[in-house]
């Protein structure tokens, strides 16, 4: 099975391009499947299921015959997906990048770049106009 690991966020903008960069993934795999992991740092009590963003990328990730998992796991995000990836043995992980100023990126650190620089997995790494 070509797993895929999909960091999901409450905007809908960043997950349609990360569902949308996984179905355009060229791969011979016959088996895809992708789990859509929503990371909090509180307990949220709003089920993954009402949320529109995991809806949306999950809806498009159906329609292209990929079959999905959703998964919320509360932790240090860098943490919590590198761990998710590992478990699941996701051959790639599908992040959102984020504009960020430099002084945003040293004061308040990047997911995106802890993800890149502490895998040896694939990182797939999605930007959308909006933010």
């Amino acid at each position: 099975m070509y797993e895929y690991l999909l960091t999901v966020d409450g905007n809908e903008s960043r997950a349609r391009t990360q569902a949308e960069t996984v179905v355009d993934q060229p791969t011979n795999a016959t088996d895809i499947h992708a789990t859509l992991l929503h990371v909090t740092t509180d307990e949220d009590p709003t089920p993954l299921e009402e949320m529109s963003a995991i809806t949306l990328a999950q809806n498009i990730l159906e329609d292209a015959g990929i079959e999905t998992d959703l998964t919320r796991i509360e932790g240090d995000p860098t943490t919590v997906i590198l761990e998710t990836a590992e478990e699941i043995d996701a051959k790639r992980i599908c992040i959102a990048g984020r504009k960020r100023t430099p002084t945003g990126k040293a004061v308040f650190g990047s997911v995106t770049q802890g993800v890149i620089l502490s895998t040896t997995r694939p990182v797939l790494v999605c930007h959308t106009e909006q933010q």
